[in-house]
């Protein structure tokens, strides 16, 4: 029985959004922290000469410094930073798995400013986290677009290194903010490359992928196939530290539990924080793009930093050049048209990128302000438990942005305050509703269960049901399966596991 081929021509209507090569410009430069941002400018002067720098102080007719009224703030703030052990990071980091979505902790607790564990933060120009990938990126034999998706999926990393982002939410962003046409595959293949580079365990999409790319280099032997056994078919179990479990079903001696366990907590569950590490400490470099002052009065104002970016100008002699052109255009050869396109070219480039570095700070400094409006009483007296609920699209509809541009905004920037450095990311946190309808921050609700623990009597933990009475009682219900919940993200073992 044979089969006919029949061919046909239907019609499909699509709808695809292309921006600007203007758009594109601020895109990317929102999203620029203020050293990357500096760079920028350097390639830009040297590689078009209508741009120039102007002399004059790009603050003098600057209006980003906004506050609620103006009045001499204190720039008394203490620059500590917590000193972490691998050990230590990775109990912090069990089950806070569930927390892929939420926002990164702090740099530091400043609640826990005096305590001996911390360290100065340093300040200033080194080669950040995003720079040290990108020179690994340039040794590979990578196309122009290949280096765009690498590029793009850096910068997507979070603090600790690791993509939290979906593949198929980094295809759509790509179609739309930079018009590259890539399907998920395709961006694996790119995320595999990225898992190549060091530090080992970079660009893992969870804690578990984390641990078992850091298995992958290890010596072959017995020791690196029982740890892969662990992580890849017994994590459930390593991350309640059922080691008796594991031990029991892969047939171990105390001795080989012991060593095994004591192997598997080297790894490093916070890849992208040992960047910055030095003689074995967690070391800090941060520049903030944000100082948020503070007077004694509770008076609050802010500004950009603006570091050494310079105030930028299109060159005279480039714009007079394209104005005795165009006044001369009959009597212009060849050669004389060829140099006023490039000219008008120079000056149209130049200016465009004067634009988007002003449309930069304006954006930047109207969500500064919003944030600053919304979790006003955190930066008044620097209570973490203060933090009002707040979400993306809170602040987009407070500025009239997108919540696309919001995200690119807060993406790896931070803002200096009397109380400490933060990442912006920090102020961004969930709500919970009771059963009565109240709405409370998941931050306080874990600062209030973080604090029950540490104030239980250590031969009688409180048990999970006996935390859901305890807040209760603080005016804060919530279920006892929420409290699992927290409590895992919190890196709080159970209360068995909490007994002296």
């Amino acid at each position: 029985m044979s089969q006919k081929l029949i061919q046909t021509q239907t019609q499909k209507l699509t709808q695809q959004q292309h921006l600007s090569q203007q758009q594109m410009l601020f895109v990317k430069m929102v999203e620029m922290p203020i050293n990357e941002l500096e760079e920028s400018i350097n390639t830009e002067l040297d590689d078009n000469p209508a741009l120039e720098i102007s002399d004059r102080d790009p603050l003098d007719d600057e209006h980003d410094a906004e506050s609620e009224d103006h009045a001499d703030g204190e720039d008394d703030y203490e620059e500590k930073n917590e000193r972490e052990e691998r050990e230590d990071a990775l109990d912090t980091a069990l089950e806070g798995l569930g927390g892929d979505d939420e926002m990164p902790n702090p740099i530091r607790e400043h609640q826990q400013q005096n305590s001996a564990d911390y360290e100065e933060i340093v300040y200033g120009d080194t080669i950040s986290f995003y720079d040290k990938l990108k020179e690994q990126m340039s040794m590979e034999d990578l196309t122009e677009k290949q280096q765009d998706i690498m590029e793009y999926l850096i910068g997507s990393l979070d603090n600790d290194g690791l993509l939290r982002k979906p593949l198929d939410t980094i295809s759509d962003e790509l179609a739309i903010y930079h018009n590259i046409d890539i399907t998920e595959q395709e961006i694996e293949q790119m995320l595999k490359i990225l898992q190549t580079f060091d530090p080992v365990g970079i660009g893992a999409r969870s804690l578990q992928e984390c641990l078992l790319l850091q298995i992958d280099r290890c010596p072959k032997g017995r020791l690196k196939d029982l740890m892969y056994q662990v992580i890849a078919n017994h994590f459930d179990a390593f991350l309640k530290k059922h080691w008796d479990k594991i031990q029991s079903e892969l047939k171990l001696s105390d001795v080989q539990v012991s060593t095994l366990r004591s192997e598997i907590l080297k790894l490093n569950p916070k890849p992208g924080s040992s960047l910055g590490e030095t003689e074995g400490r967690n070391i800090q470099q941060i520049t903030p793009d944000f100082i948020v002052d503070t007077s004694e009065g509770g008076n609050i104002n802010f500004s950009l930093n603006h570091g050494n970016v310079p105030e930028l100008k299109v060159s005279n002699s480039f714009t007079e050049m394209v104005h005795t052109f165009k006044n001369n255009k009959q009597n212009m050869n060849r050669q004389a048209k060829e140099a006023l396109l490039y000219a008008k070219e120079k000056v149209e480039k130049a200016q465009g990128f004067i634009d988007a570095v002003k449309q930069r700070r304006h954006t930047l400094s109207v969500t500064m302000r919003a944030i600053i409006e919304w979790q006003q009483p955190f930066f008044t007296d620097g209570d973490e438990s203060e933090l009002r609920p707040m979400i993306l699209k809170d602040i987009a509809d407070k500025t009239h942005l997108d919540i696309s541009t919001i995200s690119r905004v807060v993406n790896v920037k931070y803002v200096q305050t009397k109380w400490g450095i933060f990442p912006l990311k920090f102020f961004f946190n969930d709500s919970y509703t009771n059963s009565d309808g109240e709405e409370t921050s998941i931050r306080k609700l874990r600062l209030t269960l973080k604090e029950l623990v540490e104030k239980e009597d250590k031969n009688h933990p409180l048990s999970d049901d006996a935390l859901a009475e305890m807040m209760e009682k603080l005016g804060l219900p919530i279920a006892r399966r929420t409290i699992a919940k927290y409590r895992l993200q919190l890196g709080i073992p159970v209360a068995r596991l909490r007994k002296i």
